[in-house]
């Protein structure tokens, strides 16, 4: 037997009620060797849908030649994601909350690999002209948008429910940044893939083999969603409150909402900046295959900001002053690239100030994820993580459609090579002044408006107390 932690906890993996004895050793709480497992499937699951997501982006132009549709018909291959994501936000938070882990999690493995077949068939040339290429393509898209929901909400609720007090941050920042790295994947394989012969066929056949094995792990081996005997006292009481009760009370939340609106505004641009970046930089004169080692970069860097942030933030809980340097930093790094990103000719500075972005601002995101738990407790951690992350996604879009709106054709632009059809580019410079801007105005509110307490950690230190209390009263 192994005790470790702060409040105490048996590392098993069998299932077995703790003895008198060890109850009072542990403060009743004690985890399961198979929380790791649970932890890797929900990983590839995200890595495999955030890769589908992005499949497209950073060989937008080639995209659009082969498929013979418009570049704003291949940005909509993304955007698909923030559209399905809003309607059936209540509906896979409510799935999460009340039906439970292995429910949403099974099922939206189905979903991921279901899609990712439809976009393959998509290219095939037996099918009828009616449905081939963009129609089926977008179908398949959609469906992997739907699973996306049932997936990206669940490290805080895996969390929670699986792992001690001293591992949640590190658990949720593992499953929430495998997500940036099926991002990083598909920035750095699908111009390797795709190349001069626009192979798009080959593209969407490798990456539905990740999913196959996802949705087969998930389906076999996560057989439940609770552990037999809970980790800490938060995860005895998840979901005390019913589901539309979490929710009125999230609206009455202040601190909850500033940070629904300020940090929500954070992910979105965050995603606009993932999805365009291509088509950013492309028009002046960096490659496809510069434009993917950026986002590669954005991601790396994000990756191990996070690991870092994340190991702090276990040790010290000290999320609130995390959240507020990494988007404070997050935003000078963004206005620096909006500027940088204008200029030809600039890949070291261009490239740097990517990563800056990325690090500062993929750190924040998991912190960020925990603290709206904080500071919402007792609701349901897939409703407060759920509806912050949801609120990146409405922002997204409408960030999405105000940036594509302020672009202006460029008549003679020799440099560029992403020219669209007619030989006429788009100007990005107004959008990311923008973007940076947006961002900027997001930070600024959050520091100086967000306060809260750490409601969850305050409520487990007392149940912890009372445990303690009534043993001690039991022995006397």
């Amino acid at each position: 037997m192994e005790i470790n932690g702060d409040l105490g906890s048996e590392e098993v993996d069998f299932i077995s009620e703790p003895n008198l004895e060890t109850r009072k050793l542990m403060g009743g709480f004690k985890v399961y060797k198979r929380r790791w497992f649970i932890l890797s499937v929900v990983c590839m699951l995200n890595s495999s849908n955030a890769v589908l997501w992005l499949s497209f982006a950073p060989v937008a132009d080639q995209t659009a030649r082969y498929l013979r549709a418009s570049m704003d018909q291949v940005n909509w291959l993304s955007l698909v994601y923030m559209v399905v994501a809003v309607p059936f936000c209540f509906v896979t938070t409510w799935m999460l909350d009340t039906l439970g882990l292995r429910i949403s999690l099974i099922l939206g493995s189905w979903l991921n690999m279901v899609g990712s077949g439809l976009r393959f068939l998509s290219i095939l040339s037996s099918l009828p002209p009616s449905v081939r290429y963009f129609p089926l393509l977008m179908g398949g898209q959609t469906l992997c948008a739907l699973a996306q929901t049932f997936i990206i909400f669940s490290p805080t609720k895996l969390a929670a429910l699986w792992f001690p007090q001293h591992q949640r941050a590190t658990a949720n920042m593992i499953a929430s940044m495998s997500n940036p790295i099926g991002i990083l994947l598909a920035n750095l394989f699908s111009p390797m893939i795709v190349g001069q012969d626009m192979n798009i066929p080959l593209m969407l056949g490798i990456y539905t083999i990740p999913p196959v094995v996802a949705c087969i792990l998930a389906t076999l081996g996560i057989r439940e969603s609770v552990p037999p005997c809970p980790p800490s006292a938060s995860a005895e009481s998840s979901n005390s409150e019913p589901f539309l009760q979490g929710i009125k009370l999230l609206l009455m939340n202040r601190a909850y909402m500033i940070l629904l609106l300020c940090v929500g505004a954070g992910i979105a641009l965050f995603t606009c900046f993932s999805t365009v970046l291509e088509q950013i930089l492309c028009v002046k004169g960096y490659s496809d295959g510069f434009a993917g080692i950026c986002g590669a970069l954005f991601i790396l860097f994000g990756v191990i900001g996070a690991a870092f942030l994340g190991f702090y933030v276990d040790r010290t809980k000290k999320f609130i002053e995390a959240t507020k340097i990494c988007m404070s930093l997050c935003s000078l790094a963004c206005i620096a690239l909006a500027v940088v990103s204008q200029l030809s000719d600039q890949k070291a500075a261009v490239a740097s100030l990517c990563s800056l972005f990325g690090f500062f601002g993929f750190a924040m995101y998991p912190v960020a994820m925990e603290l709206s738990v904080e500071s919402s407790y007792p609701v349901g951690e897939a409703s407060s993580s759920g509806f912050l992350f949801i609120s990146g996604q409405i922002q997204s879009i409408v960030y999405m459609v105000i940036l594509q709106a302020l672009t202006q054709p460029i008549a003679d632009s020799p440099v560029s090579t992403c020219a669209a059809e007619g030989g006429v580019s788009l100007s990005w410079r107004v959008p990311v002044l923008v973007m940076a801007g947006l961002l900027s105005a997001g930070t600024c509110g959050f520091v100086l408006f967000f306060h809260t307490k750490y409601r969850r950690l305050e409520a487990e230190a007392d149940a912890v107390i009372g445990i303690r209390d009534r043993d001690r009263n039991g022995l006397s």
